[in-house]
Formats: structure tokens, C-alpha cells, sequence
């Protein structure tokens, strides 16, 4: 018995499949982008000294760097850190972004069992991302 390609959960793997390699592609691309930034401004600069690290130290962990605010502000201004960092964000965004689209799946195929499950993993995805 010869099976379709075509079913509605083999089009719903290649886009998960699809999704998931465009969003680590994009990922790359920015963090290379920003890693030449970062190297074409700062890779002349002395090394700073890591054998003490003070998490309260601004210079290792500038505004810029630590808040979605500050790494677009810093993106629009050039900043070789902030492409990396947004290029992080994409990357940790990708199987959020996966498991949406499966979510959108199962409910198009009425698939309520899978759609609850995959409703509830995006939840708890969703609440531990963010601050109490």
C-alpha cells in the first residue's frame, strides 16, 4: 500500500522542520554578524582581566546586554554585543516558535489530545520565561 506525503502531519513536521532550521540559520547569521562587529571595534583592546568576576560589575554584564530593551536600543546603534545577544534571543526563540506552529497544527487537525499537551508545554515555557 503505497502512503501520501501529503498528509496534514507530514506538511506539519516539514514546517516544524523548516522553522527550526530557518531560525538557527537567522540565529547564525546575526551572531556572526555581531561577533565581526565586536572584533572590528574591540579586537585590538587588552584583555580585560576575567580571574576576578564580580556579577555587580557593570562590564560584564552592561544594560545593553541583559534586557530586551537595551540589546534593541544597542542593535540599532551598531553594537557588535547586542547582534550577538539578539542573535541568542532567536536562538532560544526557535523551539518556542516550534511548538506554536505544533500547537496550530494539532488544532487545525483537531487533534484536541496533542493541542492540550502542546497547550501546556507552551504555557509552562511561557511562564518560566519570564520574571515573578
Amino acid at each position: 500500500m503505497k502512503h501520501s506525503s501529503s498528509t496534514p502531519d507530514t506538511a506539519i513536521q516539514a514546517l516544524v522542520c523548516h522553522t527550526l532550521r530557518i531560525g538557527v540559520g537567522i540565529a547564525l547569521a546575526v551572531c556572526l554578524a555581531g561577533g565581526s562587529v565586536y572584533l572590528v571595534r574591540h579586537g585590538g583592546e587588552a584583555l580585560p582581566d576575567y580571574t576576578q568576576f564580580s556579577y555587580t560589575d557593570p562590564a560584564f554584564h552592561p544594560a545593553e546586554s541583559t534586557t530586551l530593551p537595551g540589546i534593541c536600543g544597542g542593535v540599532l546603534a551598531g553594537s557588535g554585543r547586542s547582534l550577538i545577544q539578539l542573535g541568542v534571543l532567536v536562538l532560544i526563540l526557535t523551539p518556542v516558535v516550534r511548538v506554536l506552529l505544533s500547537l496550530l497544527g494539532y488544532l487545525r487537525q483537531r487533534d484536541w489530545l496533542y493541542a492540550a499537551i502542546t497547550a501546556a508545554v507552551l504555557a509552562v515555557i511561557l511562564f518560566n520565561s519570564f520574571p515573578a
